[in-house]
């Protein structure tokens, strides 16, 4: 994410500024002129806040502190941006009840944290001529979850060759 640009003192190009002190009190409407002696006379440098306003706003700040301020916004709102994952859960024909549960609250904790949960199956040998026991597998898997949480499809029960996958999401 990208820090704004504000344009500052002689910078500004707007002819009339709404101007707030640096405690946020508004000053009124004054010419760009009057408002940076202003600010200079506080040895405060005049930032535009919200050029897009009717008309622009400029603030008497530090501009140091001011962008500091901003950076570290920045900063704590790129922390709390989680981008989603998908996360792979294998199962089995085969799966006994206990991994069916370590899975499950696996893939729980995954869909909690807002990623998606790709759930496979891999087919082999014989298995192959049993494709629907594998999606019948998935399907209990899936509603066991559901108990707990609303999920979704993302991708529904497909078979490619000697492997049988779905991807699902939290609601």
């Amino acid at each position: 994410m990208l820090i704004p640009h504000f344009r500052k003192n002689n910078f500004i190009k707007a002819p009339e500024l709404r101007v707030l002190s640096s405690t946020g009190e508004n000053l009124g409407v004054l010419s760009t002129p009057e408002a940076l002696r202003m600010a200079a006379e506080q040895e405060m440098d005049l930032v535009e806040i919200n050029p897009k306003a009717e008309p622009p706003v400029a603030k008497m700040v530090n501009f140091t502190q001011f962008k500091y301020q901003k950076e570290k916004e920045a900063r704590k709102q790129r922390a709390k941006a989680h981008v989603a994952e998908l996360k792979g859960i294998r199962l089995s024909i085969r799966i006994s009840e206990h991994d069916m549960d370590v899975r499950k609250a696996q893939a729980e904790k995954f869909l909690n944290r807002g990623d998606k949960v790709k759930i496979e199956i891999i087919l082999r040998g014989r298995e192959k001529g049993k494709a629907h026991l594998a999606k019948d597998t998935i399907t209990k898997f899936v509603s066991e979850i559901e108990k707990n949480l609303s999920l979704k499809y993302e991708q529904e029960i497909t078979r490619q060759v000697s492997k049988i996958t779905a991807i699902i999401t939290k609601k």
